[in-house]
């Protein structure tokens, strides 16, 4: 009964674990549905964050020239996109995400649609006015 137990235990922390933002994403272009960068979210403290470490599209030691403050004309690969996502729930929010290609800043959710499917969402104001992308997990 014991070992059932922890058996129990186990399994549970293992499904839950799967169920994690956390790892290394493949984000595709809007327009022409073509892998564009690989972006890892990582967790510091209770909050979380996404960078890109690798790009399919373009130079890769391009920087980002319309980005504002700290982030001009730092490289693609290794920059901060997503700043402090806390968990409410299903849902990761109260964060920012950034747009290289225009420099331009967003409030932003993500959610897990499956294990291997993340929502992120970047809005200006209400989450219902803004964009959505979809990233599948790289295995």
């Amino acid at each position: 009964m014991k070992y059932l137990f922890l058996l129990v235990v186990l399994m549970l922390s293992l499904s839950v674990n799967a169920q994690s933002i956390l790892g290394t994403w493949e984000t595709y272009d809007d327009k022409t549905n073509e892998k564009k960068a690989l972006i890892e979210i990582y967790q510091t403290g209770d909050a979380y964050f996404a960078k890109i470490v690798d790009k399919y599209i373009g130079d890769k030691n391009s920087v980002c020239e319309k980005c504002e403050g700290d982030k001009k004309n730092k490289p693609i690969i290794g920059l901060v996109i997503i700043e402090n996502l806390k968990k409410d729930g299903k849902e990761y929010n109260g964060g920012s995400i950034l747009d290289p290609e225009s420099g331009d800043e967003y409030s932003c959710y993500v959610k897990l649609v499956d294990n291997n499917k993340l929502k992120v969402r970047g809005f200006l104001g209400m989450a219902l006015l803004g964009r959505t992308q979809y990233w599948l997990r790289k295995e």
